[in-house]
């Protein structure tokens, strides 16, 4: 956390009335001292300084205002930074099988067309169930070390790829390498820690989409460390083999360093030093937040709790304008009674369920795409081998560098206009023209002879620029969620992602020639239905 001359003094008169855990925790009056530099009361006008200065913070909560990119003095900075390459480098071994299957390891391991199908839904369950248990590791131990966890979880069976000598093998490495898939978790919940809701759903837009991009970066990457061992005079059954040893073990644990030497766990420093913040004092009273999530309750709340707790500010000349549970919630340790209170709330399924079709979607491209590509094209065009096939697959996870980002950017532009009902309609829109575009490529697929590359490759593009802006929206809607559980709803919203894709995995096994236009239809349902679900105003 950055020192400086103190900036603000806020002081928390709280008046307790019989309530026998609230003086062990603060006393009252409290007096807290920013020493976060510089903080305002208000989000400033973007400057395209603010990619250089230092963070510039809410008081009240520590969370950033602004992203500082180019700052890596800035501890803001560095957890930007961290979060996203450990999402990135975990594609290069989470989805090196899938450039090298249709030629080296499909003929290596004498694979059938539906043993490669269990191995991908093998490892979609594996990072299904991963995001599940992250998401309570997260809201206790926090993001920094559960990212370098994961990390170093997952690069033992990558260097153990080469191993495999049979499908049964595959299917257990490929089990455990599903490990690296929840590292997206600990992404998106170090982002939401670290900033504000005014520019949250950017931040956890970019680390996601940059994060995401490594997906395209491991069909081109690990193709090319393919390709390059075998001209070097490596069989074709020791140079895949190699090219896990080669690249993605000994990336992955020199990330995990790095996470771990260089990364903050929260904006108040260490994760157990969370609740010294401002906001810690307006947070809960027995585990119940002082501001109520859902603002048509908000007066009858006030009433209930006016002779339980009092709170005034004073001493500064900027008082920072409190309006929503984001602004003041903590992460806090699971429970069995926040999890019901969870599970049971429509607004954890509302991203959750709308998840399932954008990543559901971009999981099953990015898994079935070079193998459809190959067996379209392999003897009609010349040229177009297994390196080909992976390189136009590459571009969709590509794409990622702009579309993620973009979403999330839009999600807050929407949110300023219209609130946390602005994301939610951005969100639900994405999906909808995805599975739209979906369907009409899955009908020209079945109904064309001999499709044309570049109209398959141009309608799919439009399927997953959408399938990726509705991530970032998706993702940017999330920290209103439960927003003392972030870490949780992260986990839950990433493993629906990996409900889809073994959704849609499964529809291809049953429906191979039907599959694409079913998964449109499938999630145009999805996204409509959920339009009935409410959001909180902010």
């Amino acid at each position: 956390m950055r020192l400086g001359s103190v900036r603000r003094g806020l002081v928390f008169s709280l008046k307790l009335a019989s309530h026998p855990r609230v003086p062990q925790r603060i006393s009252s009056p409290q007096v807290i001292s920013l020493l976060a530099m510089p903080a305002v009361n208000s989000p400033p006008e973007f400057k395209w300084a603010h990619l250089w200065q230092p963070a510039i913070v809410n008081p009240v909560n520590l969370k950033s205002y602004t992203i500082p990119f180019f700052n890596l003095r800035d501890p803001y900075s560095r957890s930007f930074h961290l979060s996203w390459l450990g999402f990135f480098v975990a594609f290069l071994s989470w989805f090196a099988f899938p450039p090298l299957i249709p030629e080296a390891i499909k003929s290596d391991l004498k694979l059938t067309k539906d043993e490669i199908a269990n191995s991908n839904i093998i490892s979609l369950c594996a990072t299904l169930l991963v995001r599940l248990v992250t998401g309570p590791l997260v809201d206790s131990y926090g993001p920094r070390k559960v990212m370098a966890a994961l990390l170093i979880l997952g690069a033992i069976p990558s260097g153990l790829a080469g191993t495999a000598h049979n499908a049964t093998s595959l299917y257990v490495l490929r089990f455990f390498i599903g490990i690296l898939g929840g590292t997206f978790v600990p992404c998106q919940a170090w982002t939401s820690a670290f900033f504000d809701k005014n520019i949250v759903g950017t931040a956890n837009a970019i680390v996601g989409g940059w994060g995401n991009m490594g997906g395209g970066a491991t069909f081109a990457i690990m193709a090319s460390v393919y390709e390059g061992l075998r001209h070097l005079g490596l069989t074709q059954h020791v140079a895949w083999r190699v090219s896990f040893v080669a690249v993605p073990a000994p990336v992955l644990i020199l990330v995990a360093v790095l996470t771990l030497i260089f990364g903050q766990d929260h904006p108040a420093g260490k994760w157990s030093q969370r609740h010294n913040i401002p906001a810690a004092g307006l947070t809960e009273i027995d585990g119940e937040p002082t501001i109520n999530q859902n603002p048509d309750d908000e007066d009858d709340d006030l009433e209930k709790k006016k002779d339980t707790v009092t709170v005034s500010v004073v001493e500064a000349e900027d008082v920072p304008v409190i309006k929503s549970t984001v602004d003041i919630a903590v992460n806090e340790a699971l429970t069995l009674k926040t999890a019901l209170k969870i599970v049971s709330n429509p607004l954890t399924w509302l991203p959750a369920l709308a998840y399932v079709t954008t990543f559901g979607f971009e999981l099953a491209l990015d898994a079935k795409m070079a193998d459809v590509l190959y067996t379209l094209y392999n003897k009609r065009l010349d040229g177009f081998d297994q390196k080909t096939a992976g390189y136009y697959t590459s571009v969709f996870g590509f794409l990622n560098i702009v579309t993620r980002p973009f979403g999330g950017y839009v999600g807050d532009v929407v949110y300023r206009r219209w609130g946390t009902a602005g994301k939610k309609w951005w969100t639900l829109a994405c999906g909808l023209i995805m599975g739209a575009s979906t369907i009409g490529g899955g009908f020209y697929l079945t109904g064309t002879t001999v499709p044309h590359l570049a109209i398959v490759m141009g309608v799919f593009c439009v399927a997953a620029i959408f399938s990726e802006l509705g991530n970032g929206a998706n993702f940017a809607l999330v920290p209103h969620c439960n927003a003392y559980n972030n870490g949780v709803m992260s986990g839950i919203v990433g493993a629906a992602g990996n409900t889809g894709g073994i959704l849609f995995t499964l529809i291809f096994r049953m429906q191979p020639a039907k599959a694409w236009w079913i998964m449109g239809v499938v999630c145009v349902a999805i996204n409509a239905g959920l339009a009935v679900i409410p959001v909180p105003k902010l």
